[in-house]
């Protein structure tokens, strides 16, 4: 059961605590769910401007703006900031706001262990922001933190990185144990596995990936901590350690993290698709089969990230197969959705734009990775402009694409009151137009050689970037309306009628209670038949 903060009125009524102490005291899964997107949408904001410093130097070539040092600095937080600030706690937003309702329980299983995931958040980024305003500057060397760079050759600040990424990553597994608990214990009389709606399983599956690599990545920046503060050698080869060995750890965290970021919003999707088809999605089960096997086979891949380091061919051989074998259950992902749109009554509101643009934008992001799968390709393409095209066609149209889909669609649902259309379709076309403006151009530049992380290069790439430099500031301004679009549908909105969108009532539990939800659920969920 949830815990509500108590207020009394000057007339003896008992009510939710109003103000600043319901937001700081909150067990109330929607109002946690509205802290994590909102702190989430902050973020985009913070990491958005980060990525303007970087394109704005590199609109040219040669030094414009800022120093390589503060350059690196910016490449560094823009990548940790998105990854961890933005899109993990947005979905972890749409997770407690939606998983509740669509199974029929009344709230998160763990009220408190929920609000303090949440405000764990705010100080590790707290912390992680900080560092740049310190006489020694931010961290430096990359999202990925490559020992013997962190370790080494790091300023001061590195210590104040490391504790901020184990906050972060207690949020996670904190947040993780509190979804598994809720999926397994907390269903509707009836609704079993197999008849969850697939954003549920989606995070029951993404859950289960964050507890188990989380830890490793604990282990890897404890290990960093050693290294730079008590003498240990475990990735300086002078005494005996082992620079790759950072590696190897940092990716077998690193690369079921990248399907952390997207598997719910294969999740959101599926139910977008199909509302807006007016079908039930095509294939339901292998739907299920698929995010499991994705999942699984994360874990045998990590090595892809690491094949110019020099491995056994053998090695190169299995990491190469068993990266194009996760292409198989991804494209029948890809197949579900459209074969649910084929023959369907499409209607094309905002949410179904972004969803399609998913499904075609992230498939090239798809294809790309399948390119860099191939070892002798991938000794041309590795640490090139190409790779930052191949992951943020993953993560941008792909995650936060999918984010932003499941924010018009639910919206109705939240707040009681409706988006404007017009602009959420603006919203769209400037952001489907830029972001391909922005991030399409660098899969040539990437194959004409151009290295990632420099703020100079060389002539022949300076139209091209001036292309993507254009882009990139159409994007990020136009995230500014979507803000505008939801300030606006909160206080101004017209209001949801009872279905919002036509067709999903026989689909989904999350459509049985009003619009919007009452400020606790506790209402008589039915059987599900």
């Amino acid at each position: 059961m949830s815990t509500i903060v108590e207020t009394h009125d000057d007339h003896g009524h008992h009510g939710p605590a109003k103000g600043l102490t319901r937001w700081l005291f909150t067990t109330n899964h929607k109002d946690i769910g509205t802290l994590y997107l909102w702190f989430s949408f902050l973020m985009l904001f913070i990491g958005g401007a980060m990525a303007m410093v970087i394109r704005a130097e590199l609109f040219s070539p040669g030094l414009q703006i800022v120093q390589p040092e503060f350059f690196n600095q910016m490449t560094t937080n823009h990548g940790l900031i998105m990854v961890f600030g933005v899109i993990m706690p947005a979905f972890v937003g749409l997770a407690n706001w939606m998983i509740p309702m669509q199974i029929g329980a009344p709230d998160m299983a763990l009220p408190r262990l929920n609000n303090l995931s949440f405000w764990l958040l705010p100080m590790a980024f707290g912390i992680l922001i900080s560092t740049l305003f310190m006489p020694a500057g931010g961290p430096n060397f990359g999202w990925t933190f490559y020992a013997p760079l962190s370790t080494t050759y790091a300023p001061d600040t590195v210590t104040f990185f490391i504790f901020s990424v184990h906050v972060m990553g207690a949020s996670s597994i904190l947040g993780s144990i509190n979804i598994i608990t809720t999926i397994l214990n907390m269903r509707a009389p009836g609704l079993t596995l197999m008849k969850m709606p697939l954003f549920v399983w989606s995070w029951l599956i993404t859950a289960y990936l964050l507890i188990a690599v989380m830890p490793v990545l604990a282990g890897a920046v404890t290990m960093m901590l050693m290294d730079i503060h008590f003498g240990t050698s475990f990735f300086n080869a002078a005494g005996g350690g082992d620079p790759v060995l950072f590696q190897h750890i940092f990716w077998f965290f690193g690369h079921p993290e990248v399907y952390i970021m997207i598997l719910p919003a294969f999740g959101i999707i599926s139910h977008i698709v199909e509302t807006f088809s007016r079908k039930p999605i095509f294939g339901y089960s292998s739907m299920v089969y698929a995010l499991t096997s994705i999942a699984i086979l994360s874990f045998v891949v990590w090595a892809h990230h690491m094949f110019t380091v020099g491995m056994p061919l053998a090695g190169e051989l299995f990491f190469m197969y068993s990266t194009m074998l996760i292409a198989i259950p991804t494209g029948v992902k890809v197949f579900n959705w459209v074969a649910t749109m084929f023959r369907g009554s499409i209607s094309f509101e905002t949410p179904m734009l972004f969803a399609i643009a998913f499904v075609a934008l992230f498939t090239i992001g798809g294809f790309s990775g399948l390119m860099l799968a191939i070892v002798p390709a991938d000794f041309q393409y590795h640490d090139t402009y190409f790779v930052v095209a191949h992951f943020h066609y993953v993560l941008v149209p792909g995650a936060l694409f999918g984010i932003i889909a499941g924010v018009y669609y639910w919206i109705p649902k939240w707040t009681g009151y409706m988006y404007d259309e017009t602009l959420g379709k603006l919203h769209f076309w400037l952001s489907f137009i830029s972001v391909n403006l922005t991030f399409f151009p660098m899969h040539f530049v990437g194959l004409a050689g151009m290295p990632r992380r420099y703020p100079d290069y060389a002539l022949q790439f300076a139209d091209f970037n001036a292309f993507v430099s254009v882009g990139s500031f159409i994007f990020g301004v136009t995230q500014l309306l979507l803000l505008f679009i939801v300030i606006k549908a909160i206080r101004s909105g017209k209001k949801a009628s009872g279905e919002v969108w036509e067709g999903t009532k026989e689909w989904g539990l999350e459509w049985t209670l009003e619009s919007p939800p009452p400020y606790h659920s506790f209402t008589v969920q039915p059987e599900v038949k």
